[in-house]
């Protein structure tokens, strides 16, 4: 007998063949199990504690894993999954996990045959090739400025969310903030930046009915001097500058040495007079409301009250970018290049507004604003985030309708016609890929099935009824009422999905699940290798003082 080698050390666990196939699927259904009850209108909540004690109450799929802490690798890449999901479309977080889940609920079953993974993962993927192909087929083109039937589609894609309850309320909110911020970049395509561009404030107080779209934008600023400047300006003529207006400071420390007494009374003149020169240079626009990034000193601010200009400091950048998207100003960096085209004159009304204990600056009633903020009213915070959550989701799916205005059923009618048609092709596919793409067509009843689960009705007798209307792929509209629970015309209840929401589901899903099949072995307790003899070192943290300028010297 020989002794036996040694190959990995002995802290490293090492586990490989089917454990692992069976570990992996166990903690994706696990993942998939947790978010499974929230799919669908009659959706139950989750909360959350988080580790500052705060809580998290959603439904949304993305948020409640986002908040998970989950030790199982493979759990992890499930978590991913709806991570990629809500970057890419905004929608649909749920049903991709619960999509994955069933994708290796059903491949267990082959793994126990001891069929090999990549079989299986081929087959999948030929399913996954004719799922779009359906997709394409059953697909119709929605005219983007047919507002009834935009509504109808956001509202569907928010009826399985919290606010559903509020009827068209967020609908509206998103349809307008999209709108709004959309640019044409040609080829009939849209290009809305949700990000950057709109901007959704949350004011706990007042009724989630008085959130609304402003067309322009509200920050919380008040002007500088609250008694001198006015609070109130119609039609303002805004200008928007990035640079501080109080007298220039050295870069770095300098030391003047003044032997006469009256050179102080000099430099301190000096300095009235390039702030003087400064304000001018703005005043010789007449403007009405003067905003900077940066300082104000009092003697700036002085010489613009007296001609009657308000003025606002310290705004953020990105909100200095929405204004100027909003009243069509440029935002100018040094004051003496100011020209007649960088003043804003697009927005109607200037008015510093008290809402709660704080004071908001509103810049509204623009004329053609290409950044806009939502104002969303509520009793708690936690409400609110909710909203905001719901607001984020409804304004990507407006997104995406703009830019690929095509639909496909909801309420489990698109995964029932995919369904069918896989099982009619599979006939005809030879060797023993047949089973797994047979599989695999089941697997897309899984989302119908979880909402007839959700809504309390009997499963198995809705999803025959289903199965039976839909057998040949015709029908291809017959879904369930996510309310009732009963089947139904999809076309008449106005329950649609954005197409590519869907198509990205689909190909997420049986991707990830594919990658979660190939694992076959599973290596932890890898340490991290350190030098020998080096102990662990402090990082050296560059102060911001000291970054740019090459360390002093003492002499």
């Amino acid at each position: 007998m020989h002794a036996p080698v040694l190959v990995l050390k002995d802290t490293l666990t090492r586990e490989s063949g089917t454990k692992v196939h069976h570990a992996n699927i166990q903690a994706s259904k696990a993942v998939a199990d947790i978010i499974r009850t929230t799919l669908g209108p009659r959706s139950m909540l989750k909360m959350l504690l988080d580790a500052a004690g705060g809580i998290v109450v959603t439904n949304d799929g993305n948020a409640i894993l986002r908040e998970l802490d989950v030790a199982h690798p493979a759990a992890k890449s499930m978590i991913e999954l709806s991570r990629t999901q809500d970057e890419e479309v905004g929608d649909g977080t749920t049903s991709v996990i619960v999509l994955a889940g069933e994708m290796l609920h059903v491949a267990e079953a082959f793994i126990d045959k001891s069929y090999h993974p990549t079989v299986i993962c081929r087959a999948y993927i030929k399913a996954l090739e004719d799922a779009l192909a359906v997709l394409e087929k059953i697909a119709m083109p929605i005219d983007v400025n047919d507002r009834a039937k935009m509504l109808g589609l956001v509202k569907s894609c928010i009826g399985t969310k919290f606010t559903g309850q509020f009827g068209d309320l967020i609908a509206d909110l998103a349809l307008d903030a999209t709108t709004t911020v959309g640019v044409d970049i040609g080829q009939g395509l849209r290009e809305v930046d949700i990000k950057k561009y709109i901007k959704v404030e949350k004011l706990p107080g007042g009724q989630l009915e008085d959130s609304k779209v402003l067309k322009g934008v509200m920050f919380n600023k008040d002007v500088v001097v609250a008694g001198k400047m006015k609070r109130k300006i119609i039609n303002p003529r805004i200008i928007l500058l990035d640079c501080p207006l109080e007298y220039k400071k050295g870069e770095n420390q300098t030391n003047a040495e003044l032997v006469r007494e009256e050179d102080w009374g000099v430099l301190l003149k000096m300095e009235e007079e390039y702030i003087e020169s400064l304000c001018m240079q703005i005043l010789k626009f007449k403007p009405d409301l003067v905003i900077t990034e940066k300082g104000l000193s009092d003697l700036a601010c002085h010489y613009l009250s007296k001609a009657g200009v308000s003025a606002i400091r310290r705004l953020r950048k990105t909100d200095n970018n929405r204004i100027a998207k909003a009243c069509g100003a440029v935002i100018v960096n040094r004051p003496d290049e100011l020209q007649e085209t960088d003043v804003g004159t697009g927005a109607g009304l200037f008015e510093v507004k008290k809402i709660g204990d704080e004071f908001f600056a509103f810049i509204v009633d623009c004329a053609d604003p290409k950044a806009c903020t939502v104002l969303l009213r509520g009793a708690s915070k936690d409400l609110l985030n909710e909203v905001e959550r719901n607001l984020q989701d409804a304004m990507s799916v407006a997104r995406n309708i703009l830019k690929n205005p095509r639909l496909v059923p909801g309420g489990g009618a698109t995964e029932l016609t995919v369904s069918a048609t896989l099982k009619q092709k599979s006939s005809s596919i030879e060797g023993i890929e047949k089973w797994p793409y047979e599989a695999a067509a089941v697997a897309f009843e899984a989302i119908p099935r979880t909402l007839a689960q959700n809504c309390g009705v009997n499963v198995i007798r809705t999803m025959t009824a289903l199965q039976g209307k839909h057998a040949n792929g015709e029908n291809a509209w017959v879904g369930i009422d996510g309310n009732t629970g009963e089947t139904a015309d999809m076309k008449e209840l106005q329950i649609w999905d954005a197409y590519n929401v869907k198509a990205q589901t689909f190909k997420t899903a049986i991707e990830a699940a594919c990658m979660l099949l190939r694992i076959d072995d599973i290596v932890s307790g890898i340490k991290k290798k350190q030098a020998p003899g080096a102990g662990p070192s402090k990082p050296t943290i560059e102060q911001e003082g000291d970054a740019d300028n090459e360390q002093i010297i003492p002499e």
